[in-house]
């Protein structure tokens, strides 16, 4: 059994939340701006993707502090600033992929 299996696992399924979070933002962007019978523009279609790339990226390293963390014999102080940064940092690129959402969506 991997020791701290809990803790490592639950760190994956907040990883895949997000991930799954990002993709549907994408998707349901760039689905409901084909609704629309203009064309949409090619820049908001590669800011919605870069968007959701910088939400995965950043949830992905988040994931890896967090499993090291984890897997630390030694106990850790509770109260550090870096995975709170990086979960604020995270959730201001979901805010910029929801923007840039909007934008898609309105162009």
């Amino acid at each position: 059994m991997i020791k701290n299996y809990a803790d490592h696992s639950a760190n994956e399924r907040t990883f895949l939340a997000w991930v799954r979070t990002a993709m549907a933002v994408v998707g349901f962007g760039l689905a409901a701006a084909r609704l629309d019978p203009g064309a949409p523009s090619t820049g908001s279609e590669i800011g919605l993707l870069a968007a959701g790339g910088l939400v995965v990226l950043i949830a992905y390293l988040r994931m890896l502090r967090l499993r090291k963390r984890i897997a630390l014999e030694a106990e850790v102080d509770d109260g550090s600033f870096g995975p709170d940064a990086m979960l604020l940092a995270l959730v201001m690129a979901l805010f910029l992929l929801l923007g840039a959402f909007g934008l898609h969506v309105d162009s």
